[in-house]
């Protein structure tokens, strides 16, 4: 494992587009912490997320989790741009040549999926922690690291998705085609679930992107003013924050369909 994660990110640093998204994918995790000077009017109500408790443990691993899960397309980008670039500059080719087995060649970029998801959830539970440690008002161990699921469904969803770009990418080859195709498998799975056109309600959690999207519900109607303001106009929504165990599943699950699918197509292909 350690060797092919090392081919890797060789790979990624030394092209200087993946290096440089890379970056600025970490930079932009960064910016949570600017959340708390954000300010929002709601006619004669004003919010200011920072004192709204936002910062407060045990919410805030709902809160910068489900923020932070925006900063997905960066890493959609990353990967689609490794698999094409082993298209354009041969090295596919080339590592099947120096002995990479196919199943070497997509295991190496679920491993380097798997760290960068791992990486990039250390990075917020340390923004999140140093954030919650600065402004919470709550400080005792047991509610500081309480709720922290919503950490691993955040983990578990860049997984899926930079195995579903692994797939992607090698089946489209080409990075603008492929982050295009990805932007047309959105847009048809929201057809489906929110346009009404009759597509069974039961069916639709086991869609790869809605299934993803229901791991971390946004955490806004969780804020007291944004309750009261919904209270005034009638809303009495009650939603359900959790994260299911069978939600978790279906993710893990599509996870191993985009792999093994990954790994077919390159079985089957003449490279």
């Amino acid at each position: 494992m350690k060797r092919l994660l090392a081919i890797e990110l060789q790979k990624v640093w030394k092209n200087r587009s993946s290096r440089i998204i890379t970056i600025s994918y970490f930079v932009l995790l960064s910016m949570i912490a600017l959340i708390a000077t954000f300010k929002i009017s709601l006619g004669r109500f004003q919010i200011k997320f920072a004192d709204e408790g936002i910062f407060n443990f045990p919410f805030i691993w709902h809160f910068n989790s489900f923020i932070a899960i925006y900063g997905k397309p960066f890493l959609g980008i990353i990967i689609v741009s490794m698999i094409s670039n082993e298209y354009s500059y041969g090295t596919l080719k080339q590592n099947l040549i120096d002995g990479m087995t196919k199943k070497e060649f997509i295991l190496s970029k679920f491993y380097t999926s798997v760290l960068f998801a791992l990486v990039s959830t250390t990075f917020v539970f340390i923004v999140s922690l140093i954030l919650g440690l600065i402004y919470s008002s709550y400080n005792e161990i047991g509610i500081i690291f309480s709720e922290m699921e919503y950490l691993f469904a955040y983990f578990i969803s860049l997984v899926c998705f930079s195995c579903m770009c692994i797939f992607i990418g090698i089946l489209v080859k080409r990075s603008a085609f492929a982050l295009g195709f990805i932007g047309l498998w959105l847009i048809l799975e929201c057809i489906l679930v929110y346009s009404g056109l009759g597509f069974p309600k039961e069916l639709k959690g086991f869609l790869p992107m809605e299934a993803m999207s229901r791991l971390l519900i946004e955490p806004f109607t969780k804020l007291s003013t944004v309750r009261t303001v919904g209270q005034l106009a009638g809303v009495k929504e009650v939603r359900d924050y959790a994260v299911h165990f069978s939600t978790v599943m279906i993710v893990l699950a599509w996870t191993a369909v985009f792999i093994f699918s990954s790994y077919k197509l390159i079985e089957k292909r003449d490279l």
